[in-house]
């Protein structure tokens, strides 16, 4: 078994919130497990039906606005002067990985692959929706009321493709708590199906829509730009600035001035009637938008103070938030029953339920009124030589400029992006109350998440971008073997194999030794195989080896000679991976050989496993003698052969 061919040569040696006041129309007791988590105190719950779901909102921050002169408007020169060194590093631009979210372990990798927008939502993060490269949509998951779009309520452990939205390019896509589904396509074109007791799909019925329905009603010569969803009532931004709702309006949560549910779209007017909406969000039973002004409208119901007005009675008409008079609000998020808005300066802003530290402001009080979230300045910023000038500019806006918020309807958790590429969160986090922006190791706001949030839901569309980009691992794979950069090859068996002298000698302790001075630009080896020293060598740009277990054996040897510890345990997992009965005594004799105990062991007891089998094979009938001696009396021990 051995590939060695003799040592010839010198050279190869070397829920939320706070539970006060009774509240009309509680939760059945038969939702609760899907709501609380055991030990944490649970936030007060507006009036609603049916079990909570959770939704996902879609809010993606754009950074400050340049103005006219190339300045960020907004900013004060001391601001400018101590602001954040924008990162460049690769980790900035990492693709988002969806695999972090649970439910994508039914995908195969090469499904994986293929994925270019996903929406993670249910009430355990167990239904995902994605599109792939071909322009594909695929759903999978536990179906619940019909969510999937499918035609049916049947769940599904494997990607079914839906046919009825072939075609259609998604531009957002948003959930409620039934859940229900409300999607635009890139034409401005509206899409909804799942949970529908409430009219929250806007067809002008209270019936389940298990197939996508177009929503043309009173939008046919619109077009949409962004959706939001709540528990069951639903909300459109159009591309001329109106703002449309319907569905479930127990809080006055479609902004009709009324508590009369809305079946189908009717666009939201009293203080919006002559504002341009830029940016809208809902959160549980409540709804927002952001107007070109900066101006925040909000309405619905405020049991927590989620509308940031100073009180906790609902709304049922938009009411403009007071309290930020003169700042210019960006974008806005809401979570369960938490707000955070973004400012033009970088600035975040966060009230309502605080049970878990969700509004980041160092306690577990509610707020009615917005307050500053400070995001500590990350070491890298504002290397100034004396404290950064004008004190009374906020230190936020001053050293950690934030551009993306996020929050998620269905979680008590918050996150935000700075412009230097840091993630912070805050909030429930996987049972934790982080009452401060903490630091992560995360690259994007979607992985807090993925990683952190009950349930792992994604709080917007997510966006894989295809990237063409190499790392430094991908590249020296791909270069190893090839003839047109490489400094040195080796001749085994006749063939060539090409190498760099500079990563052999980084990588192997071997090489770096026998290659000091060495000018040749050939060497030839004749004591492996070449199967097996290219093997050898390819571990050394690849970390990896993709051998049978009988060229491991060969390479284990090599492993052994060169001293590869490494090398080695892999050479033996590959060998535990592929032994079978045929193979078994070849497999024990190399173990035995090269001193591999586990391996041996591993070996041994196969065989005794294997007995009948194994004693008939030839390789036990041309096992070795002493090896076969050794055998017997160590099966004799452990009584394999008592009959």
């Amino acid at each position: 078994m051995s590939a060695r061919k003799g040592r010839g040569r010198q050279w190869a040696a070397g829920r939320e919130e706070e539970g006060r006041g009774a509240v009309a129309g509680p939760l059945p007791s038969s939702a609760l497990p899907s709501l609380l988590v055991p030990g944490l105190a649970t936030e007060r719950n507006p009036p609603r039906p049916g079990c909570f779901r959770g939704r996902r909102q879609l809010v993606a921050a754009p950074g400050p606005r340049p103005s006219s002169n190339g300045d960020l408007e907004g900013g004060a020169d001391a601001a400018r002067a101590c602001a954040e060194p924008v990162q460049a590093t690769l980790s900035s631009l990492k693709m988002l990985d969806v695999g972090k979210w649970p439910i994508f372990s039914l995908c195969s990798e090469e499904e994986l692959q293929l994925i270019r927008q996903a929406c993670v939502f249910g009430s355990a993060g167990n239904e995902v929706l994605y599109t792939t490269v071909n322009d594909e949509i695929f759903v999978l998951g536990t179906n619940c009321c019909g969510c999937l779009g499918l035609g049916d309520v049947q769940s599904t452990i494997e990607p079914r493709r839906l046919d009825s939205l072939s075609g259609k390019k998604i531009a957002c896509l948003s959930y409620g708590s039934g859940p229900h589904i409300v999607l635009a396509t890139t034409e401005g074109e509206v899409f909804t199906w799942g949970h529908n007791a409430y009219s929250q799909l806007g067809n002008g019925t209270t019936n389940h829509g298990l197939v996508p329905c177009h929503i043309s009603t009173n939008l046919s010569n619109k077009q949409v730009t962004e959706v939001a969803c709540g528990s069951y009532h639903s909300l459109v931004l159009t591309s001329d600035g109106e703002v449309f709702a319907w569905g479930y309006n127990n809080s006055g949560q479609v902004g009709s001035g009324s508590t009369a549910n809305q079946p189908i779209p009717r666009r939201v007017t009293g203080c919006l009637q002559n504002k341009v909406a830029v940016n809208i969000a809902c959160g549980q039973m409540c709804s927002m938008a952001v107007v070109n002004t900066g101006e925040v409208y909000v309405w619905g119901y405020n049991g927590n103070g989620q509308l940031g007005l100073g009180s906790s009675g609902n709304q049922p008409t938009p009411c403009r938030i007071a309290a930020l008079q003169g700042i210019r609000v960006q974008r806005v998020a809401c979570g369960y029953a938490h707000t955070l808005v973004l400012t033009d300066e970088g600035q975040v802003y966060a009230w309502g339920a605080n049970s878990y530290g969700q509004l980041g402001t160092g306690n577990k009080s509610n707020q009615s009124y917005p307050a500053p979230v400070v995001v500590e300045k990350d070491s890298s910023c504002c290397r100034q030589p004396s404290p950064c000038p004008t004190p009374d500019f906020p230190s936020a806006a001053r050293c950690s400029r934030i551009i993306e918020i996020a929050a998620c309807h269905s979680a008590h958790t918050s996150a935000a992006k700075t412009q230097g590429g840091h993630v912070y969160m805050w909030g429930q986090c996987r049972g934790q109350s982080v009452v401060l922006p903490h630091l992560t190791h995360f690259s994007c706001t979607d992985d807090v998440f993925a990683c952190f949030a009950t349930p792992a839901v994604s709080w917007r569309l997510l966006s894989v971008e295809p990237d063409d980009h190499l790392t430094v691992a991908e590249s020296l794979k791909r270069e190893f073997d090839n003839p047109n950069t490489a400094d040195l090859k080796f001749l085994v068996d006749g063939k060539y194999i090409y190498a760099h002298k500079v990563l052999l000698k980084i990588r192997c302790e071997h090489f770096r030794s026998s290659l000091e001075d060495n000018e040749d630009d050939t060497v030839e080896m004749s004591e492996f195989s070449y199967p097996v020293y290219r093997a050898f060598l390819e571990y050394l740009y690849t970390d990896s080896i993709s051998l049978s277990p009988e060229e491991a054996v060969g390479l284990l040897d090599l492993a052994t000679f060169y001293r590869e510890n490494r090398l080695k345990k892999l050479c033996q997992q590959t060998i535990k991976q592929g032994i079978c009965e045929e193979n078994a005594i070849a497999l024990l004799s190399a173990a035995v050989k090269y001193d591999a105990q586990d391996l041996e062991e591993f070996c041994f007891r196969f065989c005794i496993n294997h007995l009948t089998v194994v004693t008939q094979t030839s390789g036990f009938a041309e096992m070795d003698h002493d090896l076969l001696k050794n055998f017997i009396s160590k099966a004799s021990r452990v009584g394999a052969f008592k009959n």
